[in-house]
């Protein structure tokens, strides 16, 4: 098990380092997409089967390496095939994706984390045990708070891997049909800052946050009922 996990962080770390020494990181930015969107789009149209299943793999290998370029990608996915079929593809890529750094981060840290510290994160445990799909939920909706974070710490906790897969998809949905949207207006872009406004930002949050309250809201009523009755 121990050389498994050795085998695993080298082949991660030799391709994390593969992308920043070659520089792979321009061919994921919004100037690149912009220059090339009328060939990707020409190309797209020609070998639309072989664009979406290499766009999809990329995207996976993306976010499961936690690395920069997932905003563009996503922009991507609209400007090249358009609002549907690129939030369809986008969506399900980072649903994959987040859930092998979920995967990744579990097996790896996991049990270290909770051998030398179980007996502080009993709380914390419990709290993810009761109400661990709402807190994601949350996480996911406000796109502030930094995708491979939130992949790293629930991989962390018990959370199931099917509840993890389908709650983040649901969660990261409104951003992503806001960014594949923006795509379909990629030559009016200058700026990722462009797409998130702060009313937006609070929107998400609100939502976000809602379901949560929610519970507690319910929670509190029917302590009070069963109190009273």
């Amino acid at each position: 098990m121990k050389n498994i996990k050795i085998l695993i962080v080298l082949v991660v770390l030799a391709l994390v380092a593969a992308f920043f020494v070659f520089d792979l990181g321009q061919y994921l930015s919004l100037d690149f997409l912009k220059a090339q969107h009328q060939s990707l789009v020409t190309y797209t149209t020609e070998n639309k089967a072989v664009a979406i299943t290499g766009f999809f793999l990329l995207y996976v290998a993306v976010a499961a390496l936690s690395l920069p370029g997932a905003a563009i990608m996503t922009l991507a996915g609209g400007a090249i095939f358009g609002f549907l079929t690129g939030l369809i593809v986008v969506s399900f890529a980072s649903t994959v994706g987040a859930t092998l750094a979920f995967l990744f981060s579990r097996f790896m840290f996991r049990d270290v984390v909770q051998s030398k510290f179980g007996s502080h994160l009993q709380t914390i445990n419990k709290g993810i045990e009761e109400e661990g799909a709402f807190y994601l939920f949350t996480l996911r909706l406000i796109p502030v708070v930094p995708f491979f974070v939130v992949n790293l710490l629930m991989g962390l906790t018990g959370i199931k891997t099917l509840v993890y897969a389908l709650v983040s998809q649901l969660g990261m949905l409104p951003a992503t049909a806001v960014f594949v949207n923006a795509g379909n207006q990629l030559a009016q872009l200058d700026s990722l800052k462009d797409i998130l406004s702060p009313s937006l930002l609070a929107a998400f949050a609100l939502l976000g946050i809602f379901p949560i309250v929610a519970k507690k809201l319910l929670t509190l009523y029917k302590n009070r009922k069963t109190s009273v009755a």
